[in-house]
């Protein structure tokens, strides 16, 4: 081999070398965050599946400043929670959806997004919308970027980054409720044979060998959101003919019943796995508590979804080009009739961030991250 060349290979791989062991040993910002969950946080993994859950069509996204406002497969106007928390613990890049074609190389070092609009905790949730990834599949894909770790770190240094430097972030549930549980199409057969109580001992059974697999797989530093509530969605007030403030109270019973069962379970795993951090995220009484007193917040409306069509609430039809559109987004708490606003989103996260064990325990995401 000529000597010129040979250097110059010997130099571009020192350099690729120190870029690698940067980004693994760069102190006091967050390694990588793992998102998993469904489209509060999908990134645009949907826009790669044939699906009917999509939002790769505007106005969505219109807020987005990284696209320039395109739409990017992000269910709302601007960024999700996931993107907001990644900003503010350090991260330089968001977390890249995995199927995009881009989530290879030294691009997965600051996280990667698994979140599937529709995926709920069970396999069978999300079935009306033909295909969605759920929580199990989203497990085997984290497999799949737990072995590219390895090979670009090299097996000790990957250990180290996804222990100590990254955070595993996990949204997930409503769907379970809301297009399965609930939506008579598809659960009439699992509501006559299955109770509540039932379905909701599935759930927690489901999830929790999902946390221990990657647990398994070297993820220590856990957050995980119980569900909103669903109920007071512009979409469920809408096909219920509710007054503004009504919620629909059998969707809220079931979350509150799950999320009590959430709670115990992440204790649980608290004990039971060594060396892990199971944060609870109560954005339950997070998102009630905007709607409830949205004025206080500079909100308008937290009934009445700033993009959508179909009755009082604009919440029948998901958002898209002939979607009836508000004047001013930032006073909306729902952009469309499923999903927050990026405004309410940022609430929120700033509340998982730095706030009390109220909203966030036993500690918060600033103090997960650095422990």
């Amino acid at each position: 081999m000529n000597m010129k060349y040979y250097k110059a290979a010997l130099v571009l791989f020192f350099v690729s070398l120190s870029y690698l062991t940067e980004a693994a040993n760069d102190n006091g910002s967050l390694g990588a965050s793992f998102i998993f969950g469904d489209s509060l946080v999908d990134a645009g993994n949907n826009n790669y599946l044939p699906t009917l859950s999509k939002a790769n069509i505007r106005p969505n996204g219109i807020d987005f400043k990284a696209s320039n406002g395109n739409p990017t497969g992000r269910y709302t106007n601007g960024r999700t929670i996931g993107d907001i928390i990644g900003e503010e613990l350090g991260q330089p890049n968001y977390a890249v959806p995995f199927l995009a074609p881009n989530s290879t190389g030294k691009a997965i070092l600051y996280g990667v997004n698994y979140a599937s609009g529709g995926g709920g905790i069970m396999n069978a949730t999300g079935r009306i919308f033909v295909n969605r990834v759920g929580m199990d599949i989203q497990v085997d894909y984290f497999n799949i970027t737990r072995k590219q770790f390895d090979k670009l770190l090299g097996p000790s240094k990957a250990r180290d980054y996804i222990m100590k430097k990254s955070i595993f972030s996990i949204t997930i549930g409503a769907n379970d409720f809301l297009n399965n549980y609930l939506l008579p199409v598809l659960s009439i057969g699992a509501r006559i044979s299955q109770s509540p109580d039932g379905f909701i001992d599935d759930m927690i059974d489901h999830l929790r060998i999902q946390l221990s697999r990657l647990y398994q797989m070297d993820a220590r530093k856990f957050v995980i959101g119980n569900v909103g509530p669903i109920g007071c969605i512009p979409y469920q007030k809408t096909i219920n003919q509710l007054n503004e403030n009504e919620c629909v109270d059998l969707a809220n019973k079931l979350a509150l019943q799950y999320n009590g069962r959430l709670k115990d379970l992440l204790k649980e795993l608290n004990k039971k796995l060594p060396g892990s951090t199971f944060v609870h995220a109560n954005v339950y009484d997070l998102v009630m508590e905007l709607i409830t007193n949205y004025k206080t917040y500079g909100f308008t409306t937290s009934s009445k979804a700033c993009c959508g069509n179909g009755g009082q609430f604009a919440g029948i039809i998901p958002c898209g080009p002939t979607s009836s559109l508000c004047e001013d987004r930032s006073k909306h708490v729902f952009w469309d009739p499923y999903h927050p606003s990026e405004a309410a989103n940022v609430i929120v996260a700033k509340q998982l961030l730095d706030g009390d064990k109220k909203y966030i325990s036993p500690v918060n995401l600033r103090r997960l991250r650095d422990i």
